[in-house]
């Protein structure tokens, strides 16, 4: 049966790497049926007939290990709790986000823009052009050797609305909505997961999908991947209807999902189709600067001076996106914790397990007592039987965790939390270790006279 879970569980994992299947449910039932495998080849090795110990420094250790087959079942069992509780804390700890990469890379969170910017009052005039500058009185700025020399800037129109991301404690009904520039469309920038596209150029540039038309009159929307599936509750293809209770509804139609953006807060539609549905809100609230990071805060100073008649107000891209992986970094480490609790509470009934072994072995080892073996002996004994199933429960665990993640760790570059996944496991081993002791102590401490005569 365990062969027999392993094939299946590989051949799983073999799927999903080929793209047969789908890469979440492949890995994860993969490593799953795995952790299934490993813990039935566990409970058929303890079964087996055991041989006798090889003489010299590690007897007495061997026979340890040998003694976690007294009872197979149980010692399984607390493989199982053990090995449970550690996939939960590995996988968990793989989807926590540290950062937003490099804030440079196009492709990234923050799509290369180190600003974010709202205006209280629509801006109408374009600053990315010298007359837009000039009537905005900031065309001195853009000199050489001035704030702005060489910063460039994009545009969205806004409808403002409600906070689309997790930030929001409820699920959005009227979200926030943003329309880029052609420029920032042309561009391409940022990085998506799912999309609808069915051409070549869109493939290439997902932000085409905007310019979409559909038959029933839907207007294409993009969204963030993360409010999509836990703010919304939709996926591509899935619509979203504004005004639903007025007679004027608006049909939002999801063709693509940006991976983890700054844009968690709105929904993103085309500008032509802005300006047809929401002709009242003219002119430019959003904008994403392009600086150079050592020139950041004096970017962000100098426009918020000279643009203090509109509200405007920067701030740093990696902050905002840094904003919404803390919110998901709470749950994460809430889900984290609750798992360390069960890890640690697994790693304290083992050593209760091993007390019963123990006071169910007390003739016997106090047979061992009487023909040589001394207190060291019995407490080695007890330890190395606990270290087995401790280390045994956090391997296959911690290992098959390994396989469900592979994906989500592949695609954050290979980096591994290793300080704060190895302070954890330490604090397991130790406690794990910590309560053996208390077998030990049982173990050296039995009636000898009395469990003698017993026997």
């Amino acid at each position: 049966i365990g062969i027999a879970l392993a094939g299946v569980g590989v051949g799983a994992v073999a799927a999903a790497a080929a793209g047969r299947i789908g890469a979440t449910g492949g890995f994860f039932g993969g490593g799953l049926t795995l952790l299934a495998a490993l813990l039935v080849l566990a409970w058929a090795w303890l079964d087996r007939p055991s041989e006798a110990p090889a003489a010299g420094s590690w007897s007495v250790t061997q026979i340890g290990f040998r003694n976690a087959s007294y009872r197979p079942g149980r010692s399984v069992l607390c493989i199982a709790l053990i090995a449970f509780a550690a996939f939960i804390i590995v996988a968990v700890d793989a989807f926590r986000r540290d950062g937003g990469g490099d804030v440079r890379d196009r492709n990234s969170g923050t799509g290369g823009y180190t600003l974010t910017a709202d205006s209280l009052l629509p801006v109408v005039h374009d600053p990315t052009t010298p007359e837009g500058q000039e009537e905005l009185f900031i065309d001195d700025l853009f000199d050489d050797g001035e704030a702005l020399a060489g910063v460039s800037m994009a545009r969205f129109r806004l409808r403002p609305g409600e906070d689309a991301s997790c930030l929001n404690l409820y699920q959005a009904k009227d979200p926030r909505l943003l329309a880029p520039s052609a420029a920032f469309v042309a561009e391409g920038r940022f990085g998506f997961g799912a999309t609808a596209a069915e051409t070549p150029e869109e493939e290439a540039n997902p932000w085409l999908l905007l310019d979409r038309e559909f038959d029933d009159g839907a207007i294409p929307a993009i969204a963030d991947a993360t409010s999509l599936a836990y703010a919304l509750h939709l996926s591509i293809g899935d619509d979203f209807v504004l005004n639903r209770d007025t007679d004027r509804p608006i049909t939002l139609r999801i063709v693509a999902a940006l991976s983890d953006s700054i844009f968690q807060r709105e929904l993103l539609i085309g500008e032509r189709h802005f300006e047809r549905l929401f002709p009242d809100h003219d002119g430019y609230r959003f904008f994403l600067v392009d600086a150079p990071p050592e020139r950041t805060a004096a970017v962000s100073a100098a426009l918020e001076d000279r643009l203090a008649d509109f509200g405007f107000d920067a701030v740093s891209a990696a902050e905002r996106l840094a904003a919404f992986h803390r919110v998901e970094n709470t749950y994460l480490a809430t889900f984290q914790t609750l798992g360390g609790l069960g890890l640690l509470l697994g790693t304290v009934g083992l050593g209760a397990v091993l007390l019963r072994n123990v006071l169910e072995r007390r003739r016997e080892l106090a047979l061992m007592r009487a023909v040589g073996y001394d207190a060291r002996h019995l407490s080695l004994m007890v330890l190395a039987e606990n270290a087995f199933l401790l280390f045994a429960g956090l391997a296959i665990g911690a290992g098959c965790a390994v396989v469900a993640i592979a994906p989500a760790w592949l695609e954050r570059g290979g980096g591994a939390p290793l300080l704060s996944l190895g302070g954890l496991l330490a604090v397991v081993v130790a406690t794990g270790l910590a309560a053996s002791l208390a077998a030990a102590v049982a173990a050296v401490r039995s009636p000898l006279l009395g469990a003698l005569r017993a026997d």
